[in-house]
């Protein structure tokens, strides 16, 4: 189980909350977060409430000003605990929406679709197996979102992203 404590403030000041699961609306226990502690667990957390707008991966360690660690615009609002996964990692990439165009089973991570499988960009995929991390850039940088197990037949309904790399969420993060 996950455990994570927001602060009101910067450098772990003002009020806190203590979260062990998902939270979808932060703002009914308080009305900003500029810091957090994460004790235990994975989590990603969101600038908007229910689980929208962008999102961000955190692990455990102590984050006392989060917002200038990875130039978020906005407080958290909202956050999933990503549950640890132990096995096989499976999950197949397409080029186009609806698993349509070239299509890739990826095991392991993939720091660049373009040099790996000679494909310009990613538009659906199934995660079969395990949790993963997909980046709109080569080399797990710019915009990120996280997958979990289940069918995405559009990226275009999640801001209209591209993904050119992706990660798997293994146990060294947690």
């Amino acid at each position: 189980m996950g455990r994570i404590i927001f602060y009101e403030d910067r450098n772990f000041q003002g009020r806190s909350y203590e979260c062990m699961g998902d939270c979808a609306d932060m703002s009914s226990y308080m009305s900003r977060c500029h810091s957090c502690r994460i004790e235990s667990g994975c989590w990603m957390m969101y600038d908007r409430p229910n689980y929208m707008g962008n999102q961000y991966f955190f692990r455990r360690g102590d984050y006392a000003d989060y917002m200038a660690m990875f130039g978020m615009n906005d407080c958290i609002r909202s956050c999933r605990m990503i549950p640890m996964h132990r096995g096989s990692f499976r999950m197949r990439i397409y080029e186009r929406e609806n698993f349509g165009g070239q299509m890739h089973e990826m095991l392991d991570d993939c720091d660049n679709i373009q040099d790996r499988y000679r494909m310009s960009h990613c538009q659906s995929c199934h995660v079969m197996d395990g949790h993963w991390l997909m980046y709109e850039q080569a080399r797990y940088r710019g915009k990120m979102m996280y997958f979990r197990p289940g069918e995405y037949r559009n990226f275009s309904n999640m801001g209209g992203t591209r993904f050119m790399s992706m990660r798997r969420i293994n146990d060294s993060y947690f």
